[in-house]
């Protein structure tokens, strides 16, 4: 357990703990990651817990400086502020062997959220839209993805690369869980109120979890964004210039344009989802065939050279043009979907051309 000035609701914890382990009737140690200053670590000592104190700060941190000192071979995590009632380790480690599941957790909104436990906005919007992020991006398939309340294998701890140190560490843990296959089960908990002071900001610990979910997940912020957008520019493109009738309505030279800006914008968003694939290592590497070809295949040769061709044909249409114009005593010249689509090609390769370039650089 992670404490931070917690004596008012440690000794009950502690307590619940005890009548667990005497149910079990298992070796057990009770590691008290802690950085209070208050009686907090006292009161744990007295009670026969091990207490550490952590070099660094954060709930993360706290949680993975505890978890290398454990000697067991299953590991419960819980916070240590009355909220979860851990007399119920019976019940998550029975469900853990029959299921065969590398991680169980408590769920609280498929179980009891006692009044006042729970701020309104937290149990109807904030944990239901974060666990549906995680199911999305990370197939974790869980209903409370932020439940401080898990027991695992050391396996499955040994196979996760937990790195945070922020509030984030609980999104980290199934992210991580679900990008390696491991399996998780839940079983329905009561959720009761907390003793002693809030710590947690709604807004900012909240931001922290989807900006981490986002980061390490390109192939969902770039990759496929990316492609949508190129390709839906590219269709408008297609059909603005051939002149081709939706229904009744026929595309002009405002839906070439918009179709040309999609296109650019789309190929760039790409391009990015390839940067973000090789150089920061995500937890979920993006799944999509034109990300996964070029983090594989791609260089820095034939990356450069795709731009220098799409380049050169969209350059050799824009100086005939150049041509034509100065052969016509530099008059005006109509707009035309033809002198749109070289240029749009103009931008994409030199795009293609420098990308390949950064590209090698961080590969």
């Amino acid at each position: 357990m992670p404490t931070l000035n917690e004596e008012e609701g440690i000794e009950t914890c502690l307590n619940w703990i005890k009548s667990a382990v005497e149910e079990l009737q298992l070796p057990t140690e009770i590691i008290i990651s802690d950085s209070s200053t208050d009686r907090t670590p006292e009161i744990a000592r007295e009670m026969g817990a091990i207490v550490v104190e952590p070099d660094g700060k954060g709930y993360g941190y706290a949680y993975r400086y505890a978890f290398e000192r454990t000697r067991g071979q299953y590991i419960v995590m819980g916070d240590a502020d009355t909220t979860y009632d851990f007399t119920q380790i019976p019940r998550l480690l029975d469900h853990l062997e029959k299921t065969g599941a590398d991680m169980v957790m408590g769920s609280r909104l498929d179980g009891e959220i006692k009044d006042g436990s729970m701020p309104t906005l937290h149990q109807y919007v904030g944990n239901p839209l974060l666990t549906q992020f995680l199911n999305a991006f990370y197939e974790a398939g869980v209903s409370d993805a932020h439940s401080g309340f898990r027991i695992f294998t050391r396996e499955a701890y040994e196979r996760m690369e937990l790195e945070t140190d922020g509030m984030e560490f609980a999104s980290e843990m199934i992210m991580d869980a679900g990008a390696k296959d491991l399996r998780i089960a839940e079983v329905p908990i009561v959720y009761h109120e907390r003793e002693g002071e809030e710590t947690l900001d709604s807004f900012r610990d909240g931001w922290r979890h989807v900006r981490f979910m986002l980061v390490n997940a390109p192939g969902y912020l770039f990759s496929v964004p990316g492609v949508l957008l190129a390709l839906f520019g590219a269709a408008v493109m297609a059909v603005a210039h051939t002149g081709v009738a939706l229904g009744e309505v026929t595309l002009g030279v405002n839906s070439m344009i918009a179709g040309s800006l999609f296109t650019i914008l789309g190929i760039q968003v790409g391009t990015l989802g390839v940067f973000a694939t090789v150089a920061s290592d995500p937890i979920q590497k993006p799944g999509d065939a034109v990300t996964s070809w070029v983090s594989t295949y791609g260089t820095l040769e034939r990356g450069a050279t795709a731009g220098l061709i799409v380049f050169a044909a969209g350059g050799s249409y824009a100086t005939w043009l150049i041509v034509d114009w100065a052969l016509n005593g530099f008059a005006a010249v109509p707009f035309t979907t033809s002198g749109l689509v070289a240029f749009t090609a103009i931008v994409v390769g030199v795009q293609l051309v420098f990308s390949s370039f950064f590209f090698s650089a961080v590969n």
